[in-house]
């Protein structure tokens, strides 16, 4: 490598944890990660042998007989990224799962230099609804939204937290959804779940900073995760069949976001923010799987509704 050549893998002294990591984002953040070299504990509910309960609903709604993704193909694809995959069952709405997760992986490599919260709730109670006032969506939007999906996130920091503040130094990253302030119209829960989120994301840097860790949040567009790409009866491969996903970007693109954020030296300066792919895709110089930038998704665009 040349001197003015970049490092292909600035992240190959990285221990980094994915939560949700079986499928969507979390599966694309973990094999981003392992492409610049990083050792992942990707952690979800699907094992190769058991799928997560609790998707049946979607599951039919998408037409799909199983649910798509696993932790354990996941870590075999960080593998063949070129990092180092190492899969860990956890429920993250268990807190004794949770911190024997983290127990496991300071025993194992003693620290974490990067936790990402990806662990959503959300698909549980989708009913086929997106847009709808509040008072006639399913209640069951807060548990899966607040407490499998919020909650996840601080009690997987309050775990990782203490173990980066004792060396002074790491990276929280929470991924969220969030148009510079715009009411998500149509779902109050998805709202509130996400306001939350990066209001947490903020919360935890300001506790953080005088430690040396930093947290922000980042904010894909609409992205062609497995269920998305089912919902409207098409593949990664033919997406571009369908006028309705034009404006979507792949997984990926946030992946590399958040590897390009880990790699990052001067990352403290965005710490507390809310970063949008597309803009960060501009700061680092990454494109998504085709080679383009998509821009920052907005609502109020056409074809957004």
């Amino acid at each position: 490598m040349q001197p003015d050549e970049p490092d292909p893998h600035p992240l190959k002294d990285c221990i980094a944890v994915v939560t949700g990591a079986s499928r969507g984002a979390g599966r694309a953040i973990a094999i981003a990660l392992g492409a610049a070299g990083a050792t992942v504990y990707v952690t979800g509910r699907s094992t190769r042998g058991q799928p997560a309960p609790g998707y049946d609903q979607i599951l039919a709604l998408s037409s799909l007989d199983k649910l798509p993704g696993d932790i354990d193909s996941t870590a075999d694809a960080v593998d063949k990224a070129g990092g180092k995959g190492i899969a860990v069952r956890c429920d993250h709405a268990d807190d004794d799962q949770v911190r024997a997760l983290f127990e496991q992986v300071q025993r194992e490599q003693g620290r974490v230099d990067l936790l990402v919260n990806n662990a959503w709730g959300g698909h549980e109670s989708f009913d086929g609804v997106f847009d709808a006032p509040f008072w006639q969506q399913p209640l069951a939007h807060w548990q899966s939204m607040f407490e499998h999906g919020v909650r996840n996130h601080v009690v997987a920091s309050r775990h990782a937290a203490p173990l980066m503040v004792a060396r002074q130094q790491g990276l929280i990253v929470t991924t969220t959804f969030h148009d510079r302030g715009e009411y998500l119209r149509g779902n109050l829960f998805y709202d509130l779940a996400k306001a939350a989120m990066t209001r947490l994301a903020f919360g935890m840097a300001q506790d953080l900073r005088p430690h040396g860790v930093a947290s922000l949040a980042v904010s894909p567009g609409w992205m062609r995760t497995e269920f998305v790409l089912a919902g409207h009866q098409t593949d990664e491969d033919h997406w571009h069949e369908r006028p309705a996903l034009a404006r979507t970007e792949s997984p990926h693109y946030l992946g590399s976001a958040v590897a390009a954020l880990a790699a990052d030296p001067q990352v403290m300066d965005l710490s507390g923010g809310v970063h949008l792919v597309a803009e960060l895709a501009q700061r680092y110089g990454f494109t998504d799987v085709d080679g383009r930038q998509p821009p920052a998704f907005a609502l109020d665009a056409p074809g957004a509704h």
